[in-house]
């Protein structure tokens, strides 16, 4: 059964004992874009935002700022569609391969590693 919200959804025990959720009961998930590779977006994950997300395969965060779940797309309708989701041989990252409909960053861009780079491939060290 698909929960109704965010906050509804249970993480298998299975995977939730796999998982190296930090002190705040979070972990770190890097967004990358299905069949290229190119990281879009990193963002937090407790254990109901992972569960909903493997429910649904709907992108779905807890943001720590507003301290509430946020579905990617859901009012800029930027959405996400998880075909994949893995987890890091420490078990304290997850990885999301998303099909990405528009922006992955809330700002409208591509991806939220556009706007400052800090070092190029042409930059002499």
């Amino acid at each position: 059964m698909i929960p109704e919200k965010p906050e509804d959804a249970v993480l298998d025990p299975l995977i939730r004992d796999r998982v190296r959720f930090n002190a705040d009961g979070l972990v770190p998930a890097i967004v990358q874009a299905s069949g290229t590779g190119e990281v879009l977006m990193m963002a937090w994950m407790d254990a109901p935002a992972l569960a909903y997300t493997l429910a649904t395969r709907q992108g779905t965060y807890y943001s720590r700022s507003r301290g509430e779940y946020w579905i990617k797309g859901l009012t800029s309708g930027h959405t996400q569609h998880v075909d994949e989701v893995r987890l890091d041989c420490d078990g304290d990252t997850v990885l999301l391969s998303v099909q990405q409909i528009g922006g992955a960053c809330h700002t409208g861009d591509r991806t939220c590693f556009e706007a400052d780079l800090l070092l190029g491939a042409d930059d002499e060290r």
